[in-house]
């Protein structure tokens, strides 16, 4: 039913009107009943076959892009990294855990394996907090009347995720995070904003969205995921499809062990100037110092 007594009005009744008439009709009739009746957007069994997988691409696409829109978010900093890096709380705490294990059966190899585990999480705690504290930096300095808007963009999950999420948190201002389905349950870090946190079905649309408003890109130790989202960025890159971005590497030790980018070169596989698409920095001082040079 349309309002004419409202001068603001429209004209037809909405989607979300007709949705809602459609489902107060009572199944009556077997034509009314069958399935083929619904409003084809108010169909969830028509919308997740298969041959609708196109449709369900750009919802994907839209619903954040017209979020982000309206809630002005127009330029990020995207921080990658390890969703199984620890704070450094809960670094201490695992392997003090794991110690007194030990302690009670010194000759265990599995427990000395853990500790030994152990200890590389607490190494790896400081790249948790030089991201919240990076992060923090960003939101602090980009919140400040007249500064560049920049909002700190994760994957919004735990880890080296949830530190940058949490420190612009700190900080006082919002971020962004882009959270998938996945076989084990992956919840959204508490520290996103919440008006600000999304969930995909799709890796390649999350990806899109990734740097859609990208003016930094920020690379901290990760596995596979985290290697899948630096490598697409430095092909994009790399062939045009996306203008040259900065892109931040923290902890080279890390890097250069886990890949041999001169023998890329050397083989003839990449140039040599494609080399130059990554920056290596150890502070959060000097990422910061790339960041707040950037030209929007």
């Amino acid at each position: 039913m349309i309002d004419t007594s409202d001068p603001n009005s429209r004209n037809f009744p909405s989607a979300a009107d007709d949705a809602k008439t459609a489902r107060l009709t009572p199944a009556v009739t077997p034509q009314v009943a069958s399935s083929a009746y619904r409003l084809a957007f108010d169909d969830d069994e028509f919308l997740l076959r298969d041959e609708m997988r196109p449709v369900r691409l750009l919802l994907e696409l839209s619903k954040p892009e017209m979020t982000l829109t309206e809630h002005q978010v127009r330029n990020t900093v995207v921080i990658f990294g390890s969703a199984r890096t620890l704070s450094g709380e809960a670094a201490q705490t695992v392997l003090a855990a794991a110690e007194k294990n030990l302690s009670d059966e010194p000759e265990n190899p599995a427990l000395q394996a853990l500790v030994r585990q152990a200890k590389r999480n607490l190494r790896q705690a400081e790249n948790y907090e030089t991201a919240r504290n990076l992060a923090q930096i960003i939101t602090e300095c980009c919140g400040k009347e007249g500064a560049i808007p920049l909002h700190v963009v994760t994957g919004g999950g735990p880890g080296i995720m949830e530190a940058a999420n949490r420190g612009a948190h700190e900080a006082g201002g919002r971020s962004v995070g882009l959270n998938i389905v996945l076989p084990r349950e992956q919840e959204p870090n508490p520290y996103i904003t919440p008006e600000l946190c999304f969930r995909f079905h799709y890796f390649a649309m999350r990806k899109m969205h990734f740097l859609l408003r990208a003016r930094v890109l920020v690379a901290f130790p990760g596995g596979f995921g985290t290697l899948d989202e630096l490598f697409e960025t430095l092909t994009l890159i790399q062939t045009g499809k996306v203008k040259t971005l900065p892109l931040l590497m923290f902890d080279r030790t890390y890097w250069e062990n886990l890949i041999n980018w001169n023998l890329m070169v050397e083989e003839g596989m990449i140039s040599p100037e494609d080399l130059t698409l990554l920056k290596f920095v150890d502070s959060v001082e000097e990422a910061w110092e790339v960041i707040r040079a950037i030209e929007l």
